[in-house]
């Protein structure tokens, strides 16, 4: 059965979901400015009934608490001991966007971890080369900047999507309950570059990951993942998700869910 609750992590009060499903459990991390409602197709479907999803909102987003601060670091601290408290040390994790680079921070602290999925996130090096990682398009801007008009929130969460049924409208209410601050510390974080090195930990990675990439992304460019290298990747590639933009897990839930279903089961 599908509950919401809270759990206090590092001092702050976490909101998350838990299916309570069978292992074993999934552990979901959303992206910049969003929630839980990033993962609610997941949520309501058939992979609820196949494994234990735990989704969780971050600090500053949904209805969990606002930090003073927001880094790198700290997030994956607080991930890891989230894991540690709901006993999902061997999860299987998986991060959207932002959750996925927070996630790649906080693979050293996950040694049990069966494996890792990471969706709209490209591997990035210090410093990164955002010029081949990223699509030009203001919205990476918005991303990482504080304080947004109404307009600009509404021009990024248009930008994420590319189906015309995608649930913009609780895109934009995420962005616009989040944390500003959340943006403004993450784009200061990336302009001092602390962060670890992306590129250096799917290198050294002992567990399998598995990419997965909306085939219309307008921000993250798909051929960037051709020229890494990450020994552990699932399948050689990354996967691409046909008909969807940068949040294939709404857009696109069988593709999605049919693959992260093959990746949990031959990790297992």
């Amino acid at each position: 059965m599908k509950t919401k609750t809270r759990v206090q992590v590092r001092g702050a009060s976490i909101a998350f979901t838990d299916t309570g499903g069978p292992h074993p459990p999934v552990v979901l991390i959303h992206g910049n400015s969003a929630s839980t409602a990033a993962w609610a197709r997941q949520l309501e479907g058939f992979l609820a009934k196949r494994f234990r999803l735990v989704a969780l909102d971050l600090p500053g987003c949904g209805e969990s608490d606002r930090l003073p601060c927001y880094t790198f670091d700290g997030l994956s601290a607080l991930i890891a001991t989230f894991a540690e408290n709901l006993g999902c040390e061997d999860a299987i994790f998986v991060g959207h966007s932002l959750g996925g680079h927070l996630l790649l921070e906080t693979v050293p602290r996950l040694s049990r971890a069966r494996g890792f999925v990471v969706c709209g996130t490209p591997p990035v090096g210090k410093p990164p080369d955002m010029a081949a990682a990223f699509l030009p398009t203001p919205v990476l801007r918005s991303a990482f900047t504080a304080e947004l008009s109404a307009e600009e929130i509404l021009t990024w969460a248009r930008e994420m999507v590319s189906s015309p049924d995608a649930p913009v409208d609780q895109i934009v209410a995420d962005i616009e309950r989040a944390d500003p601050r959340l943006r403004g510390d993450m784009g200061e974080a990336l302009h001092r570059l602390a962060y670890s090195d992306e590129l250096e930990i799917v290198r050294a990675l002992t567990q399998p990951i598995a990419i997965l990439h909306g085939a219309a992304d307008a921000l993250v460019s798909g051929s960037y993942f051709d020229r890494l290298s990450i020994p552990m990747l699932w399948r050689g590639r990354a996967q691409l998700v046909e008909g969807a933009g940068h949040y294939p897990q709404l857009e696109r839930p069988e593709t999605f869910d049919g693959l992260l279903d093959d990746f949990v089961s031959s990790c297992c």
